[in-house]
């Protein structure tokens, strides 16, 4: 059993920097207060349904109500946000610690913080498998009772009422059997699955190997003999382009001569045609210079006569010199014609090397694929001549997979009896088998006690769930109804009815059972006014070792409870108003 110690939250909602804190815990004898009951009240947004928020925040992660996580964190403050839960389980005192900006989430055991190596999502689950032994759906079930944002019994989907039933029956260790046993199906089938491929495998090599073996002993000789045919072949060709190699060679060193005759021709042509150029610039010059001196017998710049002697000179002397010019000239241009033959004769043997030498590179690459393929051919003469040279030895190898074989035939109908034994575990774990046998035994103690609670509230109806947890009514003016067919009052005497049931099964299996109930509005709009007082009856009365905390804007049923707390609102803060 879970016994709830204390709550305190800061900085939460509405709540400022101090904590507010209720206490589960009495002064009396007992530790725990047997039936006591606990009215909280105050007015729209003084914070009194935040203990709800609190609980399922610091336990789950999760607030009761439909609020996003940041939206928990006080505007105000905007930092510091810290809800703490503490309880007992047996000698064992637990406190949870959860909290925004800075992220905070804190599991303490006997005062000792435990390991936090572990991923929140890996702790929150071992918090509620290990510790709890509830999930957020089986606590809203048992624990809490809601107006807003909580999704009653009678509306949660079959898979969600089948899985808040099991944590009440302490049965879904079966389905965690189950899963267990689902993965270790699913490694049978994949090593089913890997020993088929080796059989398959094997059984090849066995069927190679013997053909293999027959193939040696008929077929060996022949395969040497051939390949000695092939290797003979090969050595011919290698021999026939080693031939033509040496005779193209031979061409080309005569190419190579001949090029060596007109080597240089580029270079000589360059210095003939800066020669050319020289010539041209002087016979410019000169030309220039005759011209000046047969056109002008007055200088022009200073406009003194010019000697005829001395012009006629110079007219002479630029006459000869362009003669003389003109006879290098044309002579130098037949030097350069006869260079670029030259050079043109190079560039026509660069190609006929080139060519010539592209055939003995063809041809030294057959000779290496010829080359390579007498060392393959040559290897396979000295396997095969091994290999007939000792036969046993492959026969011992036909005989290690044969073994082999043997023993994975062993291997895959020793796991295929293992996967029958699971399969058969796995039809008796899941949902139609042990579960669902335990789940009828129970049955009828909860239809009896759902409709026990109903005629304690007056509300005469026949109420009963069947194994997939779907519901039959039958009243005296209607014999088939339901759930949805009733009015919210109706509706809500229906939960309060599961509610109390589900917690008097878990105190029966001391599973997911808890000293705390907590009820949200349960007056404030369905219930009518008899059914208010059969209802304070009931948590009076009926249900027993609870602490008992209803949440009402009603502060004129106080004298109803044994005490009350009023949340106020000051200066913009939720807190506790003093008694």
């Amino acid at each position: 059993m879970i016994l709830f110690e204390k709550v305190r939250w800061k900085n939460f909602l509405s709540t400022g920097n101090q904590f507010i804190e209720i206490n589960f815990q009495t002064d009396g004898e007992s530790r725990f207060a047997k039936n006591s009951t606990t009215l909280i009240v105050g007015t729209n947004g003084a914070g009194k349904s935040t203990i709800l928020d609190a609980l399922t925040f610091s336990l789950f992660n999760k607030p009761f109500r439909k609020i996003s996580k940041g939206q928990l964190v006080n505007t105000v403050n905007e930092k510091d946000c810290k809800v703490e839960v503490e309880f007992s389980i047996g000698s064992t005192s637990w406190k949870v610690v959860r909290g925004i900006k800075p992220n905070t989430f804190e599991i303490w055991r006997d005062g000792n913080l435990l390991d936090q190596s572990a991923s929140a999502n890996d702790q929150q689950k071992w918090l509620e498998l290990n510790v709890l032994k509830m999930n957020y759906k089986s606590f809203t079930q048992i624990v809490i009772l809601g107006s807003s944002a909580f999704v009653p019994f009678m509306q949660l989907t079959a898979s969600h009422r089948r899985e808040v039933i099991e944590d009440l029956l302490d049965i879904k260790i079966f389905s965690s059997m189950n899963n267990l046993i689902k993965d270790k199906i699913r490694l049978i089938r994949e090593e089913i699955k890997t020993l088929q491929l080796k059989k398959e495998s094997l059984n090849d090599k066995v069927e190679m190997q013997e053909n293999f073996i027959e193939e040696l002993e008929q077929q060996g000789k022949g395969r040497i003999d051939d390949n000695y045919t092939k290797v003979k072949t090969l050595n011919i060709e290698v021999e026939t382009h080693l031939e033509r190699n040496e005779l193209i060679q031979g061409d080309v060193d005569e190419l190579l001569k001949e090029q060596e005759k007109v080597m240089g021709t580029t270079e000589k042509l360059r210095e003939l045609g800066t020669l050319k150029g020289k010539i041209s610039n002087k016979v410019t010059t000169i030309t220039k210079e005759h011209k000046f001196f047969s056109n002008n017998t007055v200088c022009p710049t200073c406009t003194q006569p010019i000697e005829e002697e001395f012009r006629i000179n110079k007219i002479e002397d630029a006459q000869t010199k362009a003669r003389e010019l003109q006879s290098g000239y044309k002579e130098l241009e037949q030097a350069i014609k006869e260079e670029e033959e030259r050079e043109r004769h190079f560039t026509h043997l660069s190609k006929e090397i080139t060519t010539l030498t592209h055939g003995i590179s063809k041809n030294n690459t057959r000779i290496s694929g010829c080359q390579q393929q007498i060392r393959d051919l040559e290897s396979e003469i000295q396997k095969l001549t091994e290999q007939l040279a000792d036969r046993n030895t492959e026969h011992e190898k036909l005989t290690t997979f044969k073994d082999k074989l043997t023993t994975t035939y062993s291997e895959l109908s020793t796991r295929k009896d293992t996967i029958s034994y699971y399969d058969f575990a796995y039809s008796l774990l899941r949902d139609g088998g042990v579960k669902t046998k335990i789940i009828k035994k129970y049955l009828p103690l909860i239809n009896q006690q759902v409709n026990r609670y109903l005629q304690k509230m007056d509300f005469y109806i026949n109420f009963t769930l069947d194994e997939e947890f779907n519901e039959t009514v039958q009243s005296p003016i209607h014999e088939d109804f339901s759930y949805a067919s009733f009015s919210e009052g109706e509706k809500m005497r229906i939960d309060l009815a599961l509610l109390f049931t589900w917690r008097e099964v878990a105190r029966m299996k001391n599973s997911v059972n808890t000293n705390l109930l907590i009820m949200d509005e349960v007056f404030d709009s369905s219930l009518d006014g008899m059914g208010t007082e059969e209802f304070l009856k009931i948590i009076r009365f009926v249900i027993k070792d609870t602490n008992i905390f209803v949440i009402s804007h009603k502060p004129d049923m106080h004298d109803k409870f044994e005490s009350m707390l009023k949340f106020e609102k000051v200066k913009g803060f939720s807190r506790l108003a003093e008694q």
